[in-house]
């Protein structure tokens, strides 16, 4: 089963116009979006639809708070939507769409829909570095960063559910979906990828109690570290609250910065996560406060030496 990775994730909200600007100003870009909702797109194609809580053409809602309502898988051919429906329905229901996408529930009771990918190839320079004993990254005279520097989304990343059985939902995903462990935190649970994907994982699995289930966050892969720390930067004077970050995981290496949402879940830009193939050994280790992250910083307001030779102070720098 080819499945690449999340195309979309669907929700539910309380409030349309906050969800919509928030989204706007995280950098996806609105598509065909209006008062009852929208999709908002990274640069790929991949991205968020967002609908009134209400709207009668969503999956049902989780019997618990979350407003996730869907998550939309794509795959690589036709072939593997029909393969997927093969195995799926043997013990459950699915759904056939006019498209040619299906439409079924997880073993947790998430709804998924898998469809032919809807993606963009993208064809974009990654962030290059200069270092010693290397070749330089940048040619002479280009610039590492400059004001106004484009940091957009480039796709949708991953998220991360809360599960009431952690082992019942990875062998769903494993067994009958083809997924790959590539890492397990300890108390927690395991990091995994589809077979069609090489990042670090795409999903991320946390066990939860019953009345806690649903997304806990979901993440945009930047084109580096530094458009992570441009975009961040920009979204925290724009007004959002920052939740944990800028840092960088141990787990994946990726960078990350969240930030709070009004769709009840964190949204993280995360950057230069790793590659695996199938030769890669599972790592597990114990849940602890610094099991998650090699690096952590705390964002505040940018300073500057305003007070000549005998001092300095705090001052807010422009990051555009």
């Amino acid at each position: 089963m080819n499945i690449i990775g999340p195309d979309a994730l669907v929700f539910g909200v309380d409030d349309v116009a906050a969800c919509a600007q928030y989204l706007v100003d995280f950098g996806l870009t609105a598509v065909d979006a209006g008062p009852d909702g929208g999709f908002f797109e990274a640069l790929d194609g991949t991205g968020i639809e967002i609908r009134r809580r209400d709207d009668p053409s969503l999956p049902a809602a989780l019997p618990t708070a979350s407003m996730l309502r869907q998550q939309v898988y794509g795959v690589v051919g036709a072939a593997d939507l029909d393969a997927i429906e093969a195995e799926l329905k043997r013990d459950r229901r699915v759904v056939r769409l006019d498209s040619g996408a299906i439409e079924t529930t997880d073993a947790q009771g998430f709804a998924l829909k898998f469809q032919v990918t809807q993606r963009r190839p993208l064809n974009m320079p990654a962030e290059r570095i200069n270092a010693p004993g290397a070749a330089p990254g940048r040619a002479p005279n280009e610039l590492g960063v400059q004001p106004g520097m484009p940091a957009l989304p480039r796709t949708l990343s991953h998220q991360v559910l809360f599960v009431p059985d952690v082992a019942a939902a990875t062998e769903f995903y494993t067994k009958r979906l083809g997924f790959v462990v590539t890492d397990v935190l300890g108390g927690a649970g395991p990091f995994l990828r589809p077979r069609a994907n090489d990042d670090h994982h795409t999903l991320f699995f946390i066990g939860t109690p019953e009345y806690m289930k649903g997304c806990e966050h979901l993440a945009f892969h930047m084109g580096g570290p530094t458009e992570l720390m441009v975009a961040g930067t920009r979204f925290v004077k724009k007004g959002y609250q920052s939740f944990w970050g800028p840092g960088r995981h141990k787990f994946g290496s990726n960078w990350f910065w969240y930030f709070n949402s009004p769709m009840g879940v964190h949204v993280e830009f995360d950057a230069d996560m790793d590659k695996h193939d199938d030769s890669w050994i599972p790592r597990e280790t114990p849940l602890t406060a610094e099991a998650s992250q090699m690096v952590l910083f705390e964002w505040r307001p940018r300073w500057a030496p305003a007070g000549g030779p005998e001092g300095a102070t705090e001052a807010e720098g422009a990051v555009d």
